[in-house]
């Protein structure tokens, strides 16, 4: 399933619940400036589209904090590799210890 694709309603929603105020850089949006709606946790991390982690922000300023957001959210994927066991392993050997020569008997 793609991404969800907002309709003006919703642009218009989102604009209004934050004041036309651009939530990265405090700044107030123009009447004619082009803004984004901009996801205040990533959406790749989260696949969270509510209005919660929706906010208004200028075009550069979505662009700066999302080419911010690209190195965390491969450290998070890179992790979760890890913990399932599909990231490459190291080809060291281990050294493991060797079986026991003899048992005792009591």
């Amino acid at each position: 399933m793609g991404r969800k694709s907002f309709n003006r309603k919703d642009r218009a929603r989102i604009f209004n619940a934050a004041l036309g105020v651009c939530h990265l850089c405090a700044g107030k949006i123009g009447v004619a400036e082009a803004w984004e709606i901009e996801h205040v946790i990533p959406y790749a991390l989260t696949h969270d589209d509510s209005d919660g982690n929706l906010r208004p922000a200028h075009v550069k300023c979505h662009r700066t904090k999302t080419d911010a957001d690209v190195t965390a959210i491969a450290k998070v994927y890179r992790i979760a590799a890890k913990h399932d066991g599909s990231w490459p392993k190291s080809r060291a050997k281990l050294p493991s210890r060797p079986f026991q020569k003899s048992r005792a008997n009591p």
